[in-house]
């Protein structure tokens, strides 16, 4: 039986991970659509000089990935593990379906 909750040496380790746990296409729909509302919420941020935005970045990353894992992926957010691996894997991942690499 494959360990649940394995440990990885490193984030290259951990990728492969990362992506089997992210295998239904809608709930990578939504980590894409969370990513780029946090990258645009932190724009007008900076952009208005209105830092309190920034207290929803959590919210709308976090929101968009556990619909995904808990209502299509089935599963819980490798972020409870390994938050850091977990984090880093979104935004690899956003940018493996910006350049193709992964289906949107």
């Amino acid at each position: 039986m494959e360990n649940p909750h394995p440990k990885f040496k490193n984030f290259n380790a951990f990728y492969p991970y990362y992506l089997k746990e992210h295998r239904n296409v809608i709930c990578r729909r939504l980590h894409f659509i969370g990513s780029t509302l946090v990258i645009v919420v932190i724009a007008i941020a900076l952009i208005k000089s209105q830092y309190t935005l920034l207290w929803l970045l959590p919210l709308i990353g976090y929101g968009f990935a556990w619909v995904g894992h808990f209502f299509f992926e089935k599963n819980r957010p490798a972020t409870f593990k390994h938050p850091f691996y977990s984090l880093w894997g979104d935004w690899v991942m956003f940018k493996d379906i910006l350049i193709g690499r992964i289906k949107f």
